[in-house]
C-alpha cells in the first residue's frame, strides 16, 4: 500500500539519520528498529551509494530483458563481433541503428548483456581513483567560520516539471546555512559565481569540506583540484575532503539536506520562481526560528558571526626559501630545468613550487597542497 511504503521509507531515513550520528551503536539502532543488522548495513550501504533515493523501495522487474531482443537482432550482434572483436555495445548499436528498424534495435545495455551471455564480452578493468582520501577527514569547528561544508542537494522537480537542484554552503560550527541557492547548471563557474557572493558578504572561512565530486574535487587531478577548489586556495582557504562514499564524514551537512527533503522537496511547488521563495523562506527558519538541539535549542543566527578575513581576491603563495616557482601555461604545463612538466589544467595561469629534499626528489606544491613528487628524468 502507497502509506505503508510512504511510512517504511521515513523510517529508513530517521534510522540513517541516528547511524550518523558520531557516537552511534548501529546494533543497538537495530534492536530499536527491529531488524537484522544485515538490514541496517544494507540501508546504509545504498544511501552511501544514492544518497535519500537510494533508501526509497526498488522495484524487483528488470527495466528491460536482452532475451526480448529479436533473432535476428541478437544474430547481427554476434556476426558484427566476430568480424570486429574489439567493437563495444556503443559501436555496435550505432551500426544496428543504420540497418534495421528502430523498433528492433535493442538498448546498449541490452547489447551488452547479449555479448556477455554469448560469453564474447570483454571486461576491461577500470581505472584506479587517485588522490582519494583513505582516512577520516581532520575539520574541527570550535568557532564560527572555522570550517564551511559545502554539497549539492539532490534534485527534485516542481510541479511544472523543472529541475530544482540547490547549492547549499553551511558553517559547520553554528549550523548557519548561509546558502541553499537553486542552479540552473552545476559547473564550477556557475559555482564560482556564488561563493563571490558569499565571500563578499561573510568574509572568507579558514577551511571547506566537501565531497568528492565536481565541481569541488577531480579525482584525476593532482590535489584532487579543480578550478574552483584551486581558487579557494588561491584566497587562501584549506580544502578539505571527506573520503569516497562516506557521507558520514559531512554528516551534519547530510542532515541539513534531510530536513530539507522533508520540508521542501515533499511540498514542491509549481515552478522554479516558487520553490526559490519557499527554500528561502525555509532558510530563515532554519537560521532564526528553529531551536536546535546541539546548540543548546539555540538558533543559529544567535551563534553565526561575520569572518574577520574579508575577501580582497586571491593571495600570493609563500614557498620555502630554494623553492623554484614557475607559472603553469594555458595547456597545463610547467618548464622545469629544461622539462616540460604537465601540472594540470585547473592550475592554468596559477604559480607552483618545485622542492627538493634531502635525498633529493622534488615534489610540486600549490600553496601547502602537494601534487605530487615529480618523476625523474629518462
Amino acid at each position: 500500500m502507497p502509506w505503508k511504503e510512504a511510512e517504511m521509507s521515513k523510517l529508513r531515513e530517521e534510522f540513517i539519520l541516528r547511524a550518523l550520528e558520531p557516537d552511534a551503536n548501529l546494533s543497538e539502532l537495530c534492536r530499536e528498529y527491529e531488524i537484522s543488522r544485515k538490514t541496517g548495513y544494507k540501508w546504509l550501504q545504498r544511501f552511501k551509494e544514492g544518497g535519500i533515493e537510494g533508501l526509497r523501495e526498488r522495484t524487483r522487474r528488470p527495466h528491460s530483458s536482452p532475451l526480448s531482443a529479436s533473432g535476428e537482432a541478437v544474430l547481427r550482434i554476434l556476426e558484427l563481433r566476430r568480424s570486429h572483436a574489439r567493437w563495444g555495445p556503443k559501436k555496435l548499436h550505432a551500426v544496428l541503428a543504420r540497418q534495421l528498424k528502430a523498433a528492433e534495435v535493442p538498448s546498449q545495455r541490452s547489447i551488452a548483456r547479449i555479448l556477455e551471455r554469448a560469453g564474447v564480452s570483454v571486461s576491461r578493468a577500470r581505472r584506479p581513483a587517485t588522490n582519494a582520501p583513505t582516512v577520516p577527514p581532520r575539520a574541527e569547528a570550535t568557532c564560527p567560520n572555522m570550517l564551511w561544508t559545502v554539497d549539492f542537494k539532490g534534485w527534485w522537480r516542481t510541479g511544472d516539471g523543472s529541475r530544482a537542484e540547490p547549492l547549499t554552503v553551511r558553517d559547520a560550527y553554528s549550523r548557519y546555512v548561509l546558502c541553499a541557492e537553486l542552479m540552473t547548471t552545476t559547473t564550477g563557474e556557475a559555482a564560482q559565481l556564488v561563493f563571490e557572493r558569499l565571500f563578499e558578504k561573510h568574509g572568507l572561512p579558514e577551511s571547506i569540506l566537501v565531497d568528492n565530486g565536481s565541481p569541488f574535487v577531480s579525482m584525476r587531478s593532482p590535489g584532487g583540484l579543480t578550478t574552483l577548489s584551486a581558487w579557494w586556495v588561491s584566497l587562501g582557504i584549506r580544502l578539505v575532503r571527506s573520503r569516497p562514499a562516506c557521507p558520514q564524514d559531512n554528516g551534519g551537512h547530510e542532515r541539513m539536506h534531510l530536513d530539507m527533503r522533508f520540508d521542501v522537496e515533499d511540498v514542491a511547488t509549481h515552478d522554479l520562481e516558487g520553490q526559490r521563495a519557499a527554500l528561502e523562506r525555509w532558510r530563515h527558519e532554519f537560521n532564526h526560528v528553529r531551536p536546535h538541539e546541539a546548540l543548546a535549542m539555540k538558533v543559529p543566527s544567535e551563534l553565526y558571526s561575520r569572518s574577520e578575513r574579508p575577501y580582497l581576491g586571491p593571495i600570493r603563495a609563500w614557498y620555502p626559501l630554494g623553492a623554484e616557482v614557475r607559472c603553469v601555461n594555458k595547456k597545463g604545463m610547467a618548464k622545469f630545468r629544461g622539462r616540460n612538466v604537465y601540472v594540470s589544467m585547473a592550475l592554468r595561469g596559477q604559480s607552483v613550487a618545485f622542492v627538493d629534499d634531502a635525498e633529493g626528489v622534488t615534489e610540486m606544491f600549490f600553496f601547502n597542497t602537494s601534487l605530487g613528487q615529480l618523476a625523474a628524468a629518462a
